[in-house]
């Protein structure tokens, strides 16, 4: 499962009021969130990236069990195709178990609960119970943390032995409201877990994590953002930042906007090189994380029943 991205710009008001619970949002809200999509390109490629997953994760959790047993579909929270409408076609097709996967690694109630929402409201109108394994984060997998690792440590070559320990690492992820707190919400804590596996597996000392991506809901949301960020670092005499996107694991507007282009531009304003680790979208090394996910979580129940 993931977010759902708008195909066209002429679908970003439907889009937009879909994220909002069906309700419009102004017309400037939804002219701002258009020019975003505008600058990179008109749409984004979650959807294809997401289908490309499905296909290979298919294929490699098959593999991993000497033949068919697996099918792997695509559901979206907030575009086609919709969770909703894709849950009773698994059904149909004659699937005895389900297995909800999003491609994020981070629980929040906000986040991840919204996607287990719409799974279990899906079952919930097939009129007979379907055995489902929701799959609530998957944060630390060693294989994720390891790949995030190599990503960081690849990343940093391209600066000069002499300057990489000048370099700044700046993790990232969506800011939520920031009363999820109130919640005692795992979000933050497992974003920090994360952050420090990578950070020893990769053999740095100096980084910062910010946020990205708040909305404009009129509510507090976490903070601080990544230009404030930057802007603290230049502050202290950094001048090399390397971002990690450690909330995402899929090229889609939080990364080639927000990252790419606000973030990128806010470094040149200050002087200052940003470069980004790739993010895992198809890269085998990822489908292999993600079919331990599913797999592993299957041992571990199996052996605590």
């Amino acid at each position: 499962m993931a977010y759902g991205t708008p195909e066209t710009p002429d679908d970003v008001a439907a889009y937009y009021t879909h994220i909002r619970g069906g309700r419009a949002p102004s017309e400037e809200s939804v002219a701002r969130l258009r020019e975003r999509y505008e600058i990179v390109g008109g749409r984004t490629p979650l959807l294809e990236i997401t289908n490309s997953v499905r296909d290979a994760l298919e294929k490699e959790l098959n593999t991993r069990r000497h033949g068919e047993g697996y099918r792997v579909y695509v559901g979206m929270k907030h575009w086609h195709p919709f969770i909703g409408d894709v849950v009773p076609g698994i059904v149909r097709d004659g699937a005895t178990e389900l297995v909800a996967v999003a491609l994020a690694p981070h629980y929040s109630r906000m986040s991840i609960g919204g996607y287990q929402n719409a799974v279990e409201s899906a079952i919930g109108t097939l009129g007979r119970p379907v055995p489902l394994r929701f799959i609530r984060n998957w944060h630390l997998n060693p294989g994720f943390i390891e790949l995030i690792s190599q990503r960081v440590k690849k990343s940093l070559e391209q600066w000069p032995v002499s300057t990489r320990a000048q370099v700044a690492t700046v993790f990232s992820a969506h800011s939520l409201p920031e009363r999820i707190r109130e919640w005692r919400d795992p979000y933050e804590q497992q974003l920090m877990e994360s952050c420090h596996a990578v950070a020893s597996r990769a053999g740095i000392d100096n980084w910062r994590f910010a946020w990205q991506s708040a909305g404009h809901t009129g509510e507090k949301w976490l903070g601080p953002d990544i230009c404030e960020v930057l802007e603290t670092l230049h502050g202290e005499g950094t001048r090399h930042v390397l971002s990690v996107p450690i909330g995402f694991v899929s090229d889609h507007l939080e990364i080639l906007y927000d990252i790419d282009y606000e973030a990128k531009r806010k470094a040149d304003a200050l002087g200052m090189t940003l470069i980004r680790t790739p993010m895992p979208n198809v890269d085998p090394a990822f489908i292999k994380v993600l079919a331990s996910v599913v797999t592993d979580t299957a041992l571990s129940e199996a052996m605590a029943s």
